[in-house]
């Protein structure tokens, strides 16, 4: 089912292709193609050729960088780990916002717990289980005895960690370097306390966290090369870099974009000067005639 599964087909499915016509003739000959309907350019992304004029066009140092292979797999990583950050800081800023509306009115919450208990004991009876003796209720009594100044400030802490959980999600679906290190940095000061809980009592979702964010850590620093780790940012944004089509067709042309500081300047031409043009060949026009690959 997966064997023949491009992530790049499937953008371009949802996003649309991506063309560039380089000023630069050579280049711009390895893109483009004749047919029998008009000149296709090459989808940056995807490889397949599009007919019509390109979406964009100018030197080759400024066509946008667009993530295929490895790079695309990374960055659909990112967002699915972005979301779930989002999600778990909107329910503990909601868990944040209940305890501040609970601040102060814990009279009422002990009456309501003195007139439906009673209640549940029956229930609870018949299910084998004694209410008074959950966990939940341990905790309900013990933050009813808190004082009022105590549960703001736990509020506020709670509160400040769903700050820091939404920042790391904005920052992960972004891709941005910042947010890579945020990311990890916040998840690791809290593996200690995840590895405590799970020393004290072994549960499924106590396991499941700590190998999920565990997996978070050790995927970041390696896979995105944080903290100087595989070369650290000059080789990561080299990698990225080396994926792009561009890059890819001015190597068989002889040429490399020179790299300065991280960024990417015009072409180097190499000893011949000018690279050989690129004729269609008759599989390249037929892939044109059927369309995007599925």
């Amino acid at each position: 089912m997966f064997k023949n599964y491009s992530l790049e087909v499937r953008s371009c499915g949802l996003h649309g292709h991506v063309t560039y016509a380089p000023s630069e003739a050579n280049l711009a000959a390895r893109l483009r193609i004749p047919t029998p309907w008009g000149e296709a350019w090459r989808c940056l992304r995807c490889g397949d050729y599009v007919i019509g004029k390109p979406a964009g066009a100018g030197p080759a140092d400024q066509a946008p960088v667009i993530l295929r292979g490895k790079a695309l797999r990374d960055a659909v990583i990112l967002r699915v780990l972005a979301v779930d950050k989002t999600l778990r800081g909107l329910l503990i800023g909601v868990i944040a916002f209940g305890i501040f509306q609970f601040n102060g009115h814990q009279d009422s919450v002990r009456q309501t717990l003195d007139t439906y208990l009673p209640l549940l004991r029956p229930l609870g009876a018949q299910l084998g289980i004694s209410i008074e003796d959950l966990n939940a209720m341990h905790w309900i009594q013990q933050a009813l005895a808190l004082p009022a100044s105590t549960v703001r400030l736990a509020a506020l802490g709670i509160g400040l960690y769903a700050c820091l959980n939404i920042v790391e999600g904005v920052g992960l679906w972004l891709m941005k370097r910042w947010g890579e290190y945020v990311a990890v940095i916040a998840t690791s000061l809290f593996l200690p306390l995840e590895i405590h809980e799970l020393i004290v009592k072994i549960t499924p979702l106590r396991i499941g966290a700590l190998v999920v964010n565990l997996f978070l850590v050790a995927y970041l620093v390696f896979s995105k090369r944080l903290f100087g780790v595989r070369g650290g940012a000059k080789a990561h944004h080299a990698e990225r870099e080396s994926t792009s089509l561009l890059e890819v067709e001015l190597a068989a042309a002889g040429q490399r974009l020179r790299r300065d500081g991280g960024r990417t300047t015009r072409p180097i031409p190499d000893a011949a000067g000018v690279a050989p043009s690129v004729v269609a060949s008759g599989a390249e026009v037929a892939r044109v005639a059927e369309g995007p690959r599925t």
